[in-house]
């Protein structure tokens, strides 16, 4: 080795950062010593503020609403169903419900209940009784010779009492006591 040829290892030196050169080297503007001010303060919300004229946020109407009574099902694919029962997790002569396909470990909670869903290929012959299922799986089921029963079906009275309310929502009143159909 000559003396002219020592120098650091690589890395060892790096430039100096040149900042305030625009934007497009990352420490434009402030130089990278960050906001004076209100901004440099903690607790500041000025994102939506629009000078004191009224956000559009509140200018605008709302919409819909959330049903906090609405049952939150979990939904279940019949070839999801049909994979635990090839593996051996599922036995397809007991009934299939809920506990069944948490122990299984095809779903993590039954929530409100389970619904079945036509995804998938299902060939095993099987008893189900869950929550709810669509009319594709209900029928895939019955193809495959298996039967389903569902826990959440309105009953009669559910049913008229529901066409009774729909009924007395059409009519509309129209100044005092005087009511008109739709």
């Amino acid at each position: 080795m000559q003396l002219n040829e020592l120098r650091d290892n690589p890395g060892a030196r790096r430039p100096k950062k040149r900042v305030g050169r625009g934007p497009g080297s990352g420490t434009g503007k402030t130089s990278a010593k960050g906001m004076k001010g209100q901004k440099s303060r903690s607790g500041v919300a000025i994102k939506g503020f629009e000078g004191g004229q009224m956000p559009i946020h509140m200018r605008l109407p709302k919409r819909g609403f959330n049903n906090i009574f609405r049952k939150d099902y979990v939904a279940v694919n019949t070839g999801r169903i049909q994979e635990a029962i090839d593996a051996g997790k599922l036995d397809a002569g007991a009934k299939i419900d809920g506990q069944a396909l948490v122990a299984a470990g095809v779903i993590r909670r039954v929530r409100d209940g389970v619904r079945l869903l036509a995804k998938g290929e299902l060939t095993a012959k099987a008893e189900f009784e869950l929550a709810g299922a669509s009319a594709k799986a209900v029928e895939m089921v019955e193809g495959a010779g298996g039967s389903i029963a569902q826990t959440d079906k309105p009953t009669e009275e559910q049913a008229a009492a529901k066409a009774r309310k729909a009924e007395t929502r059409r009519t509309k009143v129209i100044g005092k006591g005087h009511k008109k159909k739709k």
